[in-house]
């Protein structure tokens, strides 16, 4: 190995084989091993982090992290004898991180003791239209919910969201039209401060 060369997982050899670099079939060339890489070792770190996690869309999830990882610096983790093997590295490293934070959340969540009870009422009868609110863009939904369900004024959901009053009223005119065209109702007047 040349000095200066820095290998960090192990048993991730580089090869001392060089590549030109830039040159569009070179660049086409890493695309399809990557792609080729991919597909023929993701099922088996899939496997591998599931065994650490129980968990297999927490095992995918962070397979998919780790193939990210490596397609990010695919030009140099291609050059490695065994890019598998830093691919399952990083993702058991993954799995690792993910353990610890959970654990983390575990420990501080059993120091705040049980939590209380969370009650609140929503009518039932209001249920399609909470319903269709969920449908709403995100926006849309979080305006309509606090001026709706918590009684704020624009200049309260203005503040809660830290978005402008006019962008306020625009998403609660939309969201209020696109609720009445799913709901086949008239939602009211428009809102003024």
């Amino acid at each position: 190995m040349e000095p200066g060369t820095v290998v960090t997982y192990g048993d991730a050899v580089p090869r001392t084989t060089p590549r030109r670099e830039g040159s569009p079939a070179v660049e086409a060339e890493l695309a399809l091993s990557f792609d080729s890489f991919y597909r023929s070792e993701l099922q088996r770190v899939v496997a591998v982090v599931y065994a650490l996690t129980g968990s297999r869309p927490a095992a995918e999830d962070l397979a998919h992290d780790a193939f990210i990882k490596a397609h990010k610096r695919w030009e140099e983790v291609s050059t490695y004898d065994r890019p598998g093997a830093w691919v399952r590295k990083v993702a058991t490293n993954l799995a690792l991180s993910r353990f610890r934070r959970l654990s983390a959340e575990r420990r501080a969540l059993a120091r705040l003791g049980p939590s209380p009870e969370l009650t609140f009422d929503l009518d039932p009868a209001d249920a399609e239209f909470w319903q269709a609110v969920r449908g709403l863009p995100k926006r849309q939904a979080q305006v309509v919910a606090l001026f709706y369900l918590e009684d704020r004024t624009v200049r309260e959901v203005s503040d809660i969201l830290d978005i402008a009053e006019g962008t306020v009223r625009t998403q609660l005119h939309r969201g209020r039209k696109a609720l009445a065209h799913k709901l086949g109702a008239d939602l009211g007047e428009e809102v003024t401060p």
